[in-house]
């Protein structure tokens, strides 16, 4: 038994793989880059402080309303801006396993 015969009985030849290939990478490639280009908000207190962020988790903005700076609590600031930060790779992370997961099968 050859390994043609193996890998398919012969209903499926080397080219017809390497385009399905070319379209898979073509398709991921396009992904990618509307991922790169998807802007996402993420927010903490509120809407106090907001991050946004690509679908490649590149953050592109923060935002804070002068309500969230206390001198006299940097830390609840800083608290807010990682946990705005952290909702927008959330969101950015999901919309990532959706839109290439879609791809892969998983």
């Amino acid at each position: 038994m050859s390994g043609f015969n193996r890998f398919g009985g012969g209903g499926m030849n080397m080219q017809n793989m390497i385009r399905q290939a070319q379209k898979m990478q073509a398709e991921m490639t396009k992904k990618n880059e509307e991922l790169a280009e998807t802007e996402l908000v993420g927010q903490s207190g509120g809407g106090m402080v907001e991050v946004v962020i690509t679908g490649k988790n590149e953050i592109r903005g923060i935002k804070i309303k002068k309500e969230a700076v206390d001198p006299d609590d940097v830390e609840m600031l800083e608290d807010l801006i990682m946990a705005a930060i952290k909702d927008a790779q959330s969101k950015a992370n999901k919309l990532s396993q959706e839109t290439l997961g879609a791809l892969s099968g998983f």
